[in-house]
């Protein structure tokens, strides 16, 4: 595991350390525990991303470190109910409050405006958020391999699918790759086209690791996915699964946007 320290993924996971010890004094993981047997049924969000070309993860996302405020007017019931009837085949919520400007709440008033099965989109560092996503009424969580260590990733991913939750696992590298493959299979692979340790992004990233893999190993590409010709590059390589959230959320319509990112494209 590389350092991390001195950069912005390292700022975050180090505040991510003090929000748990907090959340911890709030409530128990016997708690969260007893509220995650509460929370409305697990909607299956590896299985919605079967079979659709393209697969969209559409992103509720206000703000990111690396531009500030996204959008203004920001409305998740309302963003999430665009996403349903424009395509999407699930969402991303984002839950950090610091750097994000994400809330808890946002699952759960984004699920009850669709029926879309949600990603806890936030930088999870020990079981105990894993089992709160569950009571928040996420379906999938992610790891983010640059900020966990291996025991950690085995640990979370673990206790995820103890509470019926998929996993997203989050790689930027060919080492983040090859350390990602030693967990379940069931994992979904994502790419993060953003270097989470600069914030600078570069699409061929996923094509690079895409040749590692297995033909059949599906893998969401993850950022910078702007035009349809960046749609069609991916397609050209065998990547039909794609996380956005910047593209759309900068436009004035979120679903127009999705269209005309993705309309031209989908294979019915």
């Amino acid at each position: 595991m590389q350092s991390i320290s001195n950069t912005i993924l390292g700022k975050i996971v180090d505040r991510k350390a003090e929000e748990l010890t907090e959340r911890l004094k709030q409530h128990s993981l016997y708690d969260i525990e007893q509220l995650a047997l509460a929370a409305s049924p697990v909607r299956g969000f590896a299985k919605a991303l079967q079979g659709k070309r393209p697969a969209v993860i559409a992103e509720v996302k206000k703000a990111s470190p690396s531009k500030g405020v996204i959008r203004q007017d920001f409305d998740p019931a309302e963003i999430a109910a665009q996403y349903q009837r424009a395509g999407a085949a699930c969402l991303s919520v984002l839950t950090d409050i610091d750097f994000f400007q994400g809330a808890d709440e946002n699952i759960a008033i984004a699920k009850k405006h669709c029926n879309l099965p949600i990603l806890r989109k936030d930088f999870l560092i020990d079981p105990y958020q894993v089992v709160e996503a569950r009571a928040l009424q996420a379906d999938c969580i992610l790891l983010i391999v640059a900020a966990l260590s291996d025991q950690q990733l085995q640990e979370m991913s673990q206790t995820a699918f103890e509470q019926n939750l998929d996993v997203l696992v989050e790689v930027h590298d060919e080492a983040e790759l090859d350390r990602a493959l030693q967990l379940s299979e069931h994992c979904l692979l994502g790419v993060n086209n953003r270097n989470l340790k600069t914030f600078e992004v570069d699409l061929n990233t996923s094509l690079r690791l895409k040749k590692r893999l297995d033909p059949s190993r599906n893998l969401v590409t993850e950022s910078g996915i702007a035009t349809t010709n960046d749609v069609r590059m991916m397609q050209d390589h065998g990547i039909n699964t794609f996380l956005v959230g910047e593209s759309f959320m900068k436009q004035p319509d979120p679903a127009q946007a999705f269209y005309e990112l993705f309309g031209d494209v989908a294979v019915i």
